[in-house]
């Protein structure tokens, strides 16, 4: 019996130690077990990083004391790549902003650099401006020139003096952001070698000119605005320039010299004259130069002696780096092609400003 009775404790202690050991199995498994969600209640995810909006930027503006406007706020954009190249006025059809290049000079003639907006005013087709944008003075636009040469038989004595002077502008006119051309033009244009900024390229291209045959002045003018100035397509201001090496004497050309004019002014391209008629008085070829040159806004050289005509391409030289900008949004404006004239004044007399006549405004269509 006593026996019996041992037993039945080991069975009973057996079964107590077994009731322990579930009991903390289980409060371990309740332990471990991740905590459970409310019905319906969403799971947390991580956070997404939102895109962020960049802020507007208000494009600054410095009013001139011509009329007070503020454009509205331009939207932020991605900055746009810029080829070190603005030229001479500028009209972006987009936006119908005009950039207009000119030059100040002294009683004197000598360059005037230093003024500031309220020394100007400004006149679009007859209407002060709607906004003024942007005045500065800049000394270092990007160039767009290009040398045109003579290469009648009328200038065959002094074209090897001219092909020397040309290089040596080109030498020293050129920095790293500018890009030239070089062409002849007698009865036909040979364009010896397009836009670049190699040097030793347009050192080539002028060396390889040939003089000959007659002169179709209006029409090599006329061509090359419409086919190398006009096709530029530019990220920024830059400025735009002709130099003419010609006695000015046109016998052979169908365009007249109103359409070359014209076409200058479409292209907003500066014309700058150098006479090779070195005679003590002016003829009738020089008259047509400084035409061309006035109407454009460039300005005509006469040198007395062939040897100063490097001294002219100096003179070239230091006004494309001594010129002002003026940004505007003319008043009244309307793309249908026309005409709008220009009149921009210093509001000291002593003080004469250079620029161009008038540009044409772009159709709608185009």
């Amino acid at each position: 019996m006593r026996v019996l009775g041992r037993i039945v404790r080991v069975i009973e202690l057996f079964r107590n130690s077994s009731r322990i050991v579930l009991l903390a199995a289980s409060s371990l498994v309740l332990l471990t077990a991740p905590t459970p969600f409310a019905l319906g209640q969403a799971i947390p995810s991580a956070p997404q990083p939102q895109p962020q909006t960049p802020p507007k930027q208000t494009q600054p503006v410095t009013p001139l004391p011509l009329p007070k406007a503020t454009p509205a706020p331009a939207t932020q954009q991605p900055p746009v790549q810029q080829t070190a190249d603005i030229d001479t006025p500028t009209l972006k059809v987009g936006v119908n902003e005009v950039d207009l290049v000119f030059t100040v000079t002294d009683k004197k003639g000598h360059f005037v650099t230093g003024l500031n907006q309220s020394s100007f005013g400004l006149l679009d087709d007859h209407k002060p401006p709607e906004a003024v944008l942007h005045f500065y003075q800049q000394t270092n636009l990007p160039l767009r020139v290009g040398i045109m040469l003579d290469t009648s038989s009328s200038i065959r004595g002094r074209f090897e003096f001219e092909q020397d002077s040309a290089i040596t502008f080109l030498l020293q006119v050129l920095h790293r952001n500018d890009r030239a051309f070089v062409e002849g033009f007698d009865v036909q244009v040979d364009v010896a070698q397009g836009f670049t900024n190699n040097i030793d390229l347009l050192n080539q291209g002028v060396k390889r000119l040939r003089p000959g045959g007659g002169t179709a002045l209006f029409d090599a003018l006329y061509a090359t605005c419409k086919d190398q100035m006009l096709t530029l397509r530019e990220s920024g201001a830059v400025r735009k320039a002709l130099i003419l090496v010609s006695d000015g004497d046109d016998n052979y050309s169908h365009a007249l010299e109103s359409d070359a004019i014209k076409e200058c002014q479409r292209a907003e391209t500066i014309v700058y004259a150098i006479s090779t008629n070195v005679s003590p008085s002016k003829d009738k070829g020089d008259d047509v130069l400084q035409a061309i040159a006035d109407a454009t806004g460039g300005r005509a050289f006469f040198p007395t002696r062939i040897e100063d005509v490097g001294t002219s391409f100096h003179g070239i030289e230091e006004e494309l780096r001594s010129q002002y900008l003026l940004e505007y949004r003319p008043a009244d404006f309307k793309q249908d092609g026309a005409f709008r004239t220009i009149y921009l004044h210093a509001n000291d007399p002593k003080y004469q400003v250079r620029t161009h006549t008038g540009y044409f405004a772009p159709k709608a269509a185009e």
